[in-house]
């Protein structure tokens, strides 16, 4: 097959050496390669080139900016990942299995389909892949931009993240999902697209990938204590209990008056932003588009 690798080499702990290493894996396996380094000009317009597949060596922020400019194009993708929390390779069920073994695997590779949220508020209208919300996970990324360096490791992650929980403040929120009324005091609330978020937290166990559908996960005050007891048994069985209240839905509308807010990892309000960018009606909802995913079977007995 023809191939366009996108590789983000400083995504985890890869190595110097690793863009060599997986292109000759690839080519090993009989295809032919493009290369393109996520962190240099001009792998947006490698991947407008002819190819039967585009494989994602990084983490899930190259795999979801990967994600959302195929929408449309009909090429599947694959993944080798290579994050630190790798939530869309996990809710694929693509982790803990050698590069080997998932290569091997593509050409009889079942393709499971993942929907593409669309985002809408006043700085415009873009694709989302994770997921959209405000409070907790919003508050770490605005922190970790102002002060501090992005996490290394998923403990690290949640570190900090029972920090922002322990003390946040909740936020008053005017809400409507699929057109009933949400509204309330939140410390979270997440539209979410995967079953996974942030460092690896299970917090959509019903989701499923392309079922039209996200999770809207909503913590309120009195749900504090039980997300602070979940974020401290993470370590012991991530998929125990889903504990948080969730609702399924289609359309999300938030009366947004300037409170941080995510967008996958991308923070609004921006720094730079225009005063009529930082308030309005924001909406999040499941669109039309899809992308196909190559989901390789295990060949473990």
């Amino acid at each position: 097959m023809r191939v366009t690798l996108i590789h983000n080499p400083g995504a985890g702990r890869q190595r110097g050496d690793d863009a060599g290493r997986l292109v000759g894996l690839l080519e090993a396996a009989g295809h032919q390669v493009r290369y393109q380094c996520a962190k240099e000009d001009g792998w947006k317009k490698g991947l407008r080139e002819p190819a039967d597949l585009v494989v994602v060596a990084g983490g899930d922020g190259t795999v979801a900016r990967v994600t959302r400019r195929m929408a449309g194009r009909g090429v599947p993708v694959a993944l080798l990942p290579s994050g630190t929390a790798n939530n869309i390779a996990r809710t694929l069920g693509q982790l803990e299995r050698p590069f080997e073994e998932l290569v091997r695997g593509w050409e009889a590779a079942r393709r499971v389909k993942l929907d593409l949220g669309i985002a809408k508020g006043p700085w415009g209208e873009r694709y989302f892949v994770e997921g959209v919300g405000l409070g907790l996970f919003a508050r770490l990324l605005a922190r970790a931009e102002r002060s501090r360096p992005k996490a290394k490791s998923v403990e690290q992650g949640l570190r900090r993240l029972k920090e922002v929980a322990a003390r946040c403040e909740a936020l008053e929120v005017a809400a409507r999902l699929d057109g009933k009324d949400i509204s309330g005091r939140y410390l979270m609330l997440e539209a979410l697209n995967l079953r996974y978020v942030g460092p690896s937290l299970f917090l959509a166990p019903d989701g499923e990938p392309g079922d039209g559908n996200f999770e809207v996960v909503l913590v309120a005050e009195a749900e504090r204590e039980r997300l602070l007891q979940y974020l401290d048994q993470w370590q012991d069985n991530r998929e125990r209990l889903a504990v948080l209240p969730t609702r399924r839905g289609r359309h999300l509308q938030i009366e947004w008056t300037g409170f941080e807010l995510h967008i996958d990892d991308k923070l609004r309000p921006e720094k730079d932003a225009s005063p009529e960018e930082i308030a309005g009606l924001v909406e999040a909802r499941i669109g039309t588009e899809t992308v196909e995913f190559l989901v390789p079977g295990s060949n473990r007995k």
